[in-house]
């Protein structure tokens, strides 16, 4: 066992798992190292975040996944560098983890194009914490706006802005809508939750602007339908306490969400090679990191190429990519040719407006509507890692279905003896 080749994989998100998972009975001694102890399915945060779901909903515990693999073993700990020379992943706790072949799959964060002053202001939407974070604020500025009686006060309380309208900033921006409109619109007596202002800020001229202008059209109708307010062609210029600043305006509103942009993570900063502009690593056609043959980056850390466009950062590329690395280590095990360059397939791009509501790019073929939420819907559960997962996130949706409800509303955190005190 001493004597066989060590892969470490930092990162347990759909790259790494589906890397560690299809590396399962090969010669080889895995590593998985993260600083969570849980696999997080983000483009299910915004639910998290506006109640619909609960964060265990969309979360499974890494040694859950893996615990009945016997040549992979699961760390937890944060990696702060990479020794090329040794082959060793350094750990912020002084650990050198020794490898013979290393996947990156560390992800990526959210980015303020360097107003990171913001990130108080304007929280993003990339984990557990962000979501919680967020119910929290969503529903202490109902609350608050209930108990004040200063009219302005009230109205900058139930403004919501949503900063980048890519698939992040849509769906919140309508779960929000659905929430205000729908869940809570009689559970209090001196505001109308249904008055509440929703604005969907975008620095571009469209809404979910990878997808084609027919279903971006589509998304912006079915948005203005729900009551969001949606400002295209609008620079965000400044976010403080009170609310956001739009070129010389400065718009008051309690809860601002930033979803405009993702940076990854320092993975090209570890190994000192070549990155793009998001910070993602330039890989080579088999999806090693330029000049080393035994690491491979992949999932939001790489920067690959399909079609002259880069691979969007989504789950199905993650897993392809995962796949592809976990073939290239089992042929140099088994002293087999090595794969064809790695080929990404694309399967559609989606986006959820909200209830009934959804819109799908397969290519040739464009869905938008009832059947388009339905196979979102499907899609998404099919994705979540474990069978409880499904089950929990299918019948959580098909209560709401029926109902028009949303999941316990409870207030918990820092800000939630700040509410008693009003």
């Amino acid at each position: 066992m001493q004597n066989r080749p060590s892969v470490i994989i930092v990162g347990a998100g759909f790259g790494g798992l589906t890397a560690a998972r299809a590396l399962d009975g090969a010669a080889v001694d895995i590593t998985v190292v993260d600083q969570r102890n849980f696999h997080l399915f983000q483009p299910l945060l915004y639910q998290v975040a506006t109640a619909g779901l609960n964060p265990s909903d969309v979360a499974w515990p890494i040694r859950g996944i893996l615990g009945k693999q016997s040549n992979c073993r699961v760390l937890l700990g944060e990696v702060n560098g990479v020794d090329t020379v040794q082959k060793d992943v350094l750990l912020a706790d002084g650990r050198r983890l020794h490898y013979d072949w290393l996947i990156l799959a560390t992800g990526a964060t959210h980015t303020y194009f360097g107003h990171d002053e913001w990130e108080t202001y304007a929280p993003g939407l990339k984990r557990i914490d962000d979501a919680t974070t967020l119910r929290r604020r969503i529903l202490l500025a109902f609350e608050r706006a209930e108990n004040t009686t200063d009219e302005a006060e009230r109205k900058r309380l139930m403004t919501f802005a949503v900063v980048g309208a890519g698939p992040t900033g849509v769906e919140m921006a309508g779960a929000i809508a659905e929430l205000s409109r729908r869940a809570i619109a009689q559970d209090f007596r001196a505001i109308d939750p249904r008055k509440t202002r929703i604005l969907l800020v975008e620095g571009g001229p469209r809404v979910l602007a990878a997808l084609p202008e027919s279903l971006s059209a589509f998304a912006l109708t079915e948005l203005q339908k729900k009551g969001v307010e949606v400002l295209l062609n609008t620079a965000v210029t400044g976010c403080d306490a009170q609310g956001l600043s739009l070129g010389d305006e400065h718009l008051p509103a309690a809860t601002v969400i930033w979803a405009a942009g993702v940076a990854a993570s320092p993975a090209a900063r570890w190994l000192g090679v070549a990155a793009d502009r998001a910070g993602r690593v330039q890989v080579t056609p088999d999806l090693t990191a330029p000049g080393y043959e035994n690491i491979f980056v992949v999932g939001d850390t790489a920067a690959v190429q399909y079609k002259g466009k880069p691979v969007p950062g989504i789950a199905p590329a993650a897993k392809q990519q995962g796949t592809y690395v976990a073939h290239v280590i089992r042929a140099a095990v088994n002293n087999k040719a090595k794969p064809k360059p790695f080929r990404y397939q694309h399967f559609g791009s989606l986006a959820t407006i909200g209830r009934h509501s959804a819109v799908i790019d397969f290519g040739p073929f464009h869905l938008k509507g009832l059947i388009a939420w339905w196979l979102w819907g499907v899609a998404h559960v099919y994705f979540l890692i474990g069978a409880r997962n499904r089950t929990s996130v299918a019948m959580h949706w098909f209560f709401n279905y029926l109902s028009f409800s949303r999941g316990a509303r409870l207030i918990i955190g820092d800000d939630e003896r700040k509410a008693q005190q009003l």
